[in-house]
């Protein structure tokens, strides 16, 4: 459950990012498409089926953010939220915990990534990516990293990503599946971060 969850809030990333910037509709649409598989699923394969619905959940709110206001970094955390009342409401009647459980701890860490923004100033970098055209954001990503290798942006993201992983052996201890797959969404933060910046390091050095 751990690896699944990590597995999961991946996808997103690299796949979901590059979707929703050309087809924003296709991918919101593909929510319904998730969510209907998820109900399917429930008789024959419960546990993928309890997971698929916080993915579609993830999937939802990302596809709103990223494919109409990806410029605003300022509203990123309060859209990405937008299915939190739905969570809370299911896990308080213990109805697909594994679900609810992986769209917060999805939630969780993109609250992390982002707290780690504002703490070392890279906000105005993340508009003029999105502002930018692609082949034109070397220069842009270039001076991300020189901030990052600052001994303040990489304390904080020791100290961040510490914070992630014990939040992720929290919800290993437990040994439920609802936590196993709540700390493999956190953790799965922790990896696809490192991913991005090391695709970012190759790419732009």
């Amino acid at each position: 459950m751990v690896l699944a969850g990590g597995f999961l809030v991946s996808i997103p990333v690299f796949f979901q990012a590059p979707l929703v910037r050309m087809l924003p509709w296709v991918s919101l649409s593909l929510t319904c498409f998730w969510g209907i598989v998820s109900f399917r699923w429930r008789k024959s394969y419960p546990l993928w089926g309890d997971l698929l619905w916080g993915f579609s959940l993830t999937w939802f709110c990302g596809s709103i953010y990223w494919g109409w206001f990806r410029h605003n970094p300022a509203i990123h955390l309060p859209l990405e939220a937008i299915a939190f009342p739905i969570a809370i409401w299911g896990i308080c009647r213990r109805w697909s915990l594994m679900g609810n459980y992986f769209y917060l701890g999805s939630l969780l860490g993109t609250a992390v990534t982002d707290l780690y923004f504002y703490i070392t100033g890279l906000i105005p970098y993340w508009r003029l990516v999105m502002m930018t055209d692609s082949n034109l954001t070397g220069p842009i990503l270039h001076d991300c990293l020189a901030r990052l290798q600052t001994p303040w942006g990489i304390s904080w993201a020791i100290v961040l990503a510490n914070f992630l992983l014990a939040v992720s052996l929290w919800g290993v201890a437990r040994r439920e599946n609802h936590y196993l797959v709540f700390s493999g969404a956190t953790i799965g933060t922790i990896i696809t971060d490192v991913l991005f910046l090391l695709s970012v390091y190759v790419n732009f050095t």
